[in-house]
């Protein structure tokens, strides 16, 4: 797979429990294609907090200690409104693979929100894969970017 994304750096992934079980398959997938992978867990279906795995993928990708990142919750906005507090983070809630593009074309998102209840774990995959090999059109765009 071509990516966008600088291959030499992990990607940062994480989850909460409703996401768990997609955040293993996704990490899985990854780790096949030849992705260093860190995951901040969660790492049960025990209940947690959204934001205590968030914030750590999160500050991987302000710090540049990660390419990117992905963060799966029950809807993608909890682990979105928490990723989208940290500088230079520019976290995307996605449904369909159309959505992912713009978000990357348009809005140059780096981390990736994920609705584990809301799409299949196929879908998620597919989002995934459309994430890491969509570039950022630049441009007009660019100008909005430096904006958020």
């Amino acid at each position: 797979m071509n990516t966008t994304f600088d291959k030499s750096l992990p990607l940062a992934i994480g989850a909460d429990h409703a996401g768990f079980e997609y955040k293993e398959e996704i990490k899985k997938v990854l780790t096949a294609e030849g992705w260093q992978v860190v995951d901040k867990g969660t790492n049960s279906l025990d209940s947690v907090d959204y934001p205590d795995f968030a914030h750590p993928v999160a500050t991987m990708v302000e710090t540049g200690a990660a390419t990117a990142g992905i963060l799966v919750c029950g809807s993608g906005n909890g682990v979105c409104m928490s990723a989208n507090k940290h500088a230079g983070v520019r976290a995307a809630l996605c449904w369909t693979e159309e959505i992912v593009s713009l978000a990357r074309q348009h809005n140059n998102a780096n981390v990736l929100c994920l609705p584990a209840r809301f799409v299949s774990q196929e879908k998620a995959n597919s989002m995934v894969d459309t994430f890491l090999v969509t570039p950022f059109e630049g441009g007009r765009h660019e100008r909005r970017v430096e904006k958020i």
